[in-house]
């Protein structure tokens, strides 16, 4: 059985020495990316070495960041990447409607995961996660995001993610990860940024760095406290499969039994 990814490792596919050291940094899901961290005069260049490297299968699970559908680059990467070993998904940028996906998934048989990083894209949420069998996941991109809203304050972009978490959970899709904390050095920041996203209904994060990805994983996974308190739920419901109250006072009934469970999935993931 495949652990349920907490990171994902995004690298610059222009630069394929720093590919292969992510590659061993211990990420779940190694993102290379050719949009945003690649220059227009690189893009080339990134997309062969990219696709050179992954003519053959890797170390671990690896993902294609293509460039922006409607650029004129993203065709060019579609045909590169579309059948090659190596490529584990496709990460899309900036959907913003429900055709772009189903197109895609006509140009290649690769698992599809959604980028929103516009209001539009918010909007049509619960579209996109439900527009085709082969998309996954989505998530959010807030750089993007945050500068088309105009928002300041991180408390700003709470609504979006909820809204992302929500049509995740509403189109049969694997909760979504966090999106990238910019400041590779604010380790306590990207705790406590990832407790709160963890509290929302994320699951997993998007990294920049290796530093960041044992942070990252020790958010997310269960604490010892949370998993003696699954097994106990787990223990009282298999001894009364009735709604019960335990002696500390904690009800139980079949939704506390699912989160239970889920919690101690998680904790098994290793």
């Amino acid at each position: 059985m495949t652990p349920t990814p907490l990171t994902w490792l995004y690298v610059p596919g222009d630069r394929p020495r720093v590919v292969t050291k992510a590659l061993a940094a211990g990420a779940d899901v190694v993102v290379i990316d050719l949009e945003d961290a690649v220059a227009p005069d690189r893009k080339e260049y990134a997309r062969s070495a990219t696709a050179e490297l992954l003519r053959a299968p890797q170390p671990v699970p690896v993902h294609v960041r293509v460039n922006a559908l409607d650029g004129p680059w993203a065709a060019a990467d579609l045909t590169a990447l579309a059948t090659l070993p190596g490529v584990r998904g496709l990460r899309l940028p900036k959907v913003t409607s429900p055709g772009q996906i189903r197109q895609v998934a006509v140009a290649t048989p690769l698992p599809l995961y959604a980028l929103l990083e516009s209001a539009l894209g918010i909007e049509h949420a619960h579209a996109i996660a439900g527009a085709h069998p082969s998309l996954r996941g989505i998530s959010l991109g807030e750089a993007d995001l945050r500068a088309d809203l105009g928002v300041r304050a991180d408390a700003g972009l709470d609504w979006s993610r909820s809204r992302v978490v929500v049509a995740a959970r509403a189109a049969g899709l694997a909760p979504p990860p966090q999106s990238v904390h910019p400041d590779i050095r604010d380790l306590d920041g990207l705790a406590a940024s990832c407790a709160h996203g963890r509290a929302l209904g994320f699951l997993g994060r998007a990294a920049i760095h290796p530093r960041q990805l044992p942070v990252i994983e020790r958010a997310y996974l269960p604490t010892p406290a949370e998993i003696e308190q699954a097994e106990t739920i787990i223990k009282a419901a298999a001894a009364d499969p009735g709604a019960q109250a335990l002696p500390d006072g904690r009800f139980v009934d079949a939704a506390v039994v699912t989160l239970a469970q889920r919690t101690l999935s998680l904790a098994r993931r290793a």
